[in-house]
């Protein structure tokens, strides 16, 4: 079976749990933040469940979708990151 190629073995899960917070808080939903970020909603989910490892262009997109710098993006995945040790 093939597999998926936004799928990575390589999961970011406390990335994914970031972006998810920060949409939530915006009230987004993947099919309205998706496009804003110039990827699927199908990609976002994959993206917040840790199920796909983004491009920096990606992950660039959607921060400015979510109205955030890259640095307070990965600022938060660093805390959700050590939350997890």
């Amino acid at each position: 079976m093939k597999r998926d190629p936004r799928q990575t073995p390589q999961p970011q899960p406390a990335l994914g749990r970031a972006i998810r917070e920060l949409r939530r808080k915006r009230n987004a939903t993947q099919e309205s933040l998706g496009p804003e970020a110039g990827i699927t909603a199908k990609t976002l989910s994959l993206i917040e469940r840790g199920e796909a490892n983004p491009t920096w262009g990606t992950v660039r997109g959607i921060a400015n979708a979510l109205g955030v710098s890259m640095g307070e993006l990965a600022k938060l995945a660093d805390r959700f990151a050590a939350s997890e040790k």
